[in-house]
């Protein structure tokens, strides 16, 4: 049974957000501006939410992309506010710019481009220069390299796919590999269980996993160490994932070929053997509008039926209406919460009809259908129950 939308609902767009997504929220029932003061949900890209005061009003954010680093995601936690994100949405476009990527380290492409740029002369003076200068370009191919890929989510799956098509021998390693994830990996993917495994054979590394305290530096010196002489490491990741200083220590040393990154430092940006991006990895139109229409979507059904798809921090919960009236709480207590709000809805006059009932961590969400719509005292009572961080009536 679905409820009809009688709320008007405020979204704060920090940064430009496909219209294509921004369109899956009618304008009946939605206000989207980059100047609402007291917004409902707060839609972003690259925005840095840490230094930015979110409003009391707010209930839910969302990432167009993969990466979170930008959004206090803890303190969201804390407040019962779910933080959405786009997992897979713009899993193409960074395996097309890795799949760039490999070709541009192994074949001196930018540094060959910056050659021709600088010639001069006549087209017969222009041939010679070409013959004589393109041999400090000469490169490897990937067909018959090991690539090996950290981190087998979305990205790092289409990226160990599309280079073993390309005839490449590819070594994954994720420990947090799911069994879906799993099956969807070409039969001609090699999985290994350490990062030591990966390494030791790989002519070329990258990188696909999450910027958290267990990823930052998660390639450095002694990682470095143990691959191969005349190996290409590629961060299209985080920054912070790969050490630029032992990265470059290493190129320097003779023991690493280059890097080629989608993150521009001081280090690295004018290195002569080391190309940097500027962080293009999911800058296309399509990986654009499939991050907002995604998110878009994932907001609407939480705003809207308290459904939770795709939060970082809450458990993925669907419940399909049994009544029009809807009570969502977030709070500590586990399993418990549910028998306390249960007790004070009973109390309260109000009947359970359907109830769902997950926690992720340390916070329990709960989605209960009720049989009338609870006053704003019972809501309130609800809120008072100890550990309770959130609760709506919807």
């Amino acid at each position: 049974m679905l409820r009809e939308v009688r709320d008007v609902f405020e979204v704060l767009t920090l940064n430009a957000i496909s219209p294509r997504g921004l369109a899956r929220l009618p304008k009946e029932h939605y206000r989207v501006s980059s100047d609402a003061a007291a917004p409902d949900a707060i839609v972003v890209r690259s925005f840095n939410l840490h230094d930015r005061e979110i409003p009391a009003s707010v209930r839910a954010i969302g990432r167009a992309g993969a990466g979170v680093n930008n959004i206090p995601v803890a303190a969201m936690t804390a407040r019962g506010i779910p933080v959405f994100n786009a997992p897979g949405a713009n899993a193409n476009a960074v395996k097309e710019l890795v799949i760039a990527g490999l070709i541009i380290g192994c074949r001196h492409l930018c540094h060959a481009w910056d050659f021709a740029r600088t010639l001069e002369g006549a087209d017969d003076a222009l041939h010679k220069a070409v013959e004589a200068g393109k041999k400090q370009f000469v490169g490897t191919e990937i067909s018959g390299r090991t690539l090996g890929v950290v981190g087998l989510g979305a990205i790092g799956r289409n990226v160990a796919n599309a280079a073993s098509a390309l005839g490449m021998h590819v070594v994954g390693f994720d420990p947090g590999l799911t069994v879906e994830g799993a099956t969807q990996l070409a039969s001609s993917v090699t999985r290994v269980d350490s990062l030591n495994d990966l390494l030791a054979g790989a002519n070329f590394l990258t990188v696909h996993v999450p910027l958290v305290d267990a990823t930052r530096g998660l390639i450095s010196t002694d990682q470095i160490a143990r691959m191969p002489a005349g190996a290409i490491v590629l961060n299209f990741a985080r920054e912070n994932i790969v050490d630029e200083k032992a990265v470059v220590t290493a190129i320097d040393a003779g023991h690493l070929a280059g890097y080629v990154s989608d993150f521009p430092v001081n280090q690295t940006k004018n290195h002569p053997k080391c190309v940097t991006l500027p962080h293009l990895g999911a800058s296309t139109e399509e990986a654009e509008e499939n991050c907002a229409i995604m998110v878009a979507d994932q907001i609407r059904g939480f705003l809207e039926h308290g459904n939770v798809h795709n939060a970082v921090n809450f458990p993925e919960v669907y419940l399909p209406r049994a009544t029009p009236h809807r009570l969502v709480c977030a709070g500590a207590g586990g399993p418990a919460l549910a028998s306390l709000v249960a007790d004070a809805l009973r109390s309260g006059g109000v009947t359970i009809h359907d109830m769902a009932n997950l926690s992720r961590g340390e916070l329990t969400y709960l989605v209960a259908d009720l049989d009338k719509v609870p006053s704003a005292a019972l809501v309130e009572t609800v809120g008072q129950i100890a550990g309770m961080r959130m609760v709506r009536s919807i």
